[in-house]
């Protein structure tokens, strides 16, 4: 009984560990991501099928930019001028993507990230799941796309 505590114990401080992000793991922010899911307390998860835009983001020495892209059936985007600064911050224990504006600035928290997959939190507690794309190419015409 007593190593059946014991294991169950263990297994329960591994399962509730979170992931350690450090500097290196911000550079897995670069490129596009769409998002699949918003998670949040007491709702019903919104799941993504099909997105209008994605996610692209450009980040060097923890600072640079978010921007919308529209993603065309060549592998192509339709981009526009407008974007937001992103700084990165690293603060107890915890890593925060700080968005600002020339009319805004908000925060959202950086719960996981690897090369598929990233989970962000708003201040309203709704968690954000994207997972990494690339351009889409259904003309199937062999062209490089840029």
């Amino acid at each position: 009984m007593k190593k059946t505590f014991v294991v169950l114990l263990v297994f329960l401080s591994l399962a509730s560990c979170k992931q350690k992000i450090t500097s290196k793991d911000i550079e897995k922010l670069n490129g596009y991501w769409e998002i699949e899911k918003v998670v949040s307390d007491g709702a019903k998860d919104k799941n993504y099928s099909f997105n209008e835009t994605f996610d692209y983001f450009e980040i060097k020495n923890n600072k640079g930019f978010r921007k919308k892209v529209t993603p065309q059936l060549d592998g192509s985007f339709l981009v526009n001028d407008v974007f937001e600064n992103v700084q990165i911050i690293f603060k107890s224990d915890k890593t925060f993507l700080n968005y600002s504006t020339p009319y805004s600035k908000w925060s959202e928290e950086l719960k996981t990230i690897s090369d598929e997959e990233m989970v962000v939190v708003n201040n309203q507690k709704k968690e954000y799941h994207y997972k990494k794309t690339t351009p889409i190419n259904l003309t199937r015409d062999g062209k490089t796309v840029q």
